[in-house]
């Protein structure tokens, strides 16, 4: 996989301090490693770009100010939920003997037979975690797909990567051609068929009145009332 540079500035601002180097254009962030103590930073957006805006995975050849060099990854970036900027960020320190776990981005090629056939494909897993060693990790998942037809689908387990550990479910779809949504319309009602019959409202007959006293006999006058 390939590395990016990355130079960052060590940081002593913590808590609310960290919105005034927000304020000068500058990301907060933090490394941490196993076995190691967490260095605080900041980085430019400029510099964060390549690693937050793109469907790959990176290693991150991390330069400090101090005159540090690590290795690392991103592990997370959180964003403003109204402007949608990055306000923080997190790097993983990693070792060449280390195994460690990722999320690799999946990426779809090719035009599925059965969207041509009026299916829809679902995109339904976006990333893939996995166990690796650093120099394994692959930069991204790609999945040809143009051989799907309708009701198709490829699973965890379809997918096959060199000295790579798939750890998410095997039984897990990660794309899928499904069938176009049947919408079914009412049918009008017309007079005098069976659709107009079942249509019509039921009506409760009217309940008998029955004279009180004895019950005439058949052929007999009916007693008179009082």
């Amino acid at each position: 996989m390939s590395e990016i540079v990355l130079n960052a500035v060590v940081r002593n601002e913590t808590g609310k301090r960290m919105n005034k180097l927000r304020s000068l254009d500058k990301i907060p962030g933090v490394y941490y490693g196993h076995g190691e103590t967490n260095i605080n930073i900041t980085a430019t957006p400029l510099a964060m770009k390549p690693l937050i805006y793109t469907s790959n995975t990176h290693l991150i050849n991390l330069k400090l100010d101090n005159g540090e060099n690590k290795t690392c990854i991103l592990r997370d970036v959180q964003f403003d939920p109204i402007t949608d900027r990055p306000v923080h960020f997190d790097l993983q320190g990693v070792k060449e003997n280390e195994e460690l776990t990722v999320q690799i981005p999946v990426v779809l090629i090719g035009s599925p037979k059965g969207v041509k056939d009026g299916g829809t494909l679902q995109h339904i897993m976006h990333k893939v975690r996995v166990s690796c060693l650093p120099k394994f990790i692959p930069e991204q998942i790609v999945l040809q797909v143009a051989e799907l037809g309708m009701n198709d689908s490829i699973h965890v387990r379809d997918i096959k990567i060199d000295n790579v550990r798939i750890l998410d479910n095997a039984a897990s779809a990660v794309v899928a051609v499904v069938p176009p949504t049947v919408i079914k319309e009412e049918v009008p009602a017309v007079p005098g068929t069976a659709v107009d019959a079942a249509a019509a409202p039921v009506v409760a007959a009217e309940p008998e009145v029955i004279a009180k006293g004895k019950k005439p006999v058949e052929g007999e006058a009916a007693p008179a009332k009082k």
